[in-house]
């Protein structure tokens, strides 16, 4: 099954390891933009868009930046009616 991200991206399901809501990481949490500074580096980050990033989306090989709500990713996490 595939979860749609964004735009026009859907991710296989099971290859999504974690969910980040970064609309609640605070500046001060240094680990989070390492993280993301090392999957830039390492040609690994994917912006799904434009807009104000809400959530990361990190799988197997890749980790994007989505505008989408980390609670809506989730919740099309746990439905059984995707792709």
């Amino acid at each position: 099954m595939f979860i749609h991200i964004g735009n026009d991206l859907s991710v296989l399901k099971s290859s999504i390891t974690a969910v980040v809501d970064l609309e609640t990481v605070l500046p001060s949490q240094k680990d989070i933009s390492e993280f993301i500074n090392r999957e830039d580096e390492q040609g690994r980050l994917q912006y799904v868009t434009e807009e104000i990033p809400k959530s990361l989306v990190i799988t197997d090989d890749k980790t994007y930046v989505c505008s989408l709500s980390a609670n809506l990713i989730l919740n099309r996490l746990k439905s059984e009616d995707n792709f």
